[in-house]
């Protein structure tokens, strides 16, 4: 099992399988909500812990529409942690336990900041990875 939490400690979860794929985006909004390294996982294999009454959501404006749930009581970005979709990204930075899997893709490249070196070598995009 893959333990995962918030900074305080007030949200705990568990993933029960490993997460299918890690990528990293670099848009904007992803670096300033703290969320660029994120894994995907499957609702299935999301189980909360404690705390998920301390999750709460950020509701974007257009062009956005993800949802981007947070720890209310610390901050601590946990990507989409609240979907019902089957498969969601949450933040990787979230996760306690090593989860053995390495970063496969970086998108939005093109709004990355100056400051940032890529250093992997991971496909990169403009936008979403077109495969």
């Amino acid at each position: 099992m893959i333990q995962g939490s918030c900074c305080c400690g007030a949200v705990k979860f568990e993933l029960l399988s490993e997460p299918s794929l890690m990528g990293t985006c670099h848009c904007t909004r992803c670096r300033k909500v703290g969320s660029s390294a994120i894994v995907f996982v499957t609702k299935e294999s999301l189980r909360w812990l404690e705390g998920k009454q301390h999750v709460t959501l950020y509701q974007p404006g257009p062009p956005y529409k993800y949802e981007r749930s947070f720890c209310r009581l610390c901050g601590t970005s946990l990507g989409e942690i609240l979907s019902e979709e089957d498969s969601f990204p949450i933040a990787a930075n979230a996760l306690d336990t090593p989860i053995g899997i390495k970063n496969k893709f970086h998108e939005f490249v093109s709004e990355k900041p100056d400051w940032y070196a890529i250093c992997d070598d991971a496909p990169q995009s403009d936008g979403h990875p077109s495969s």
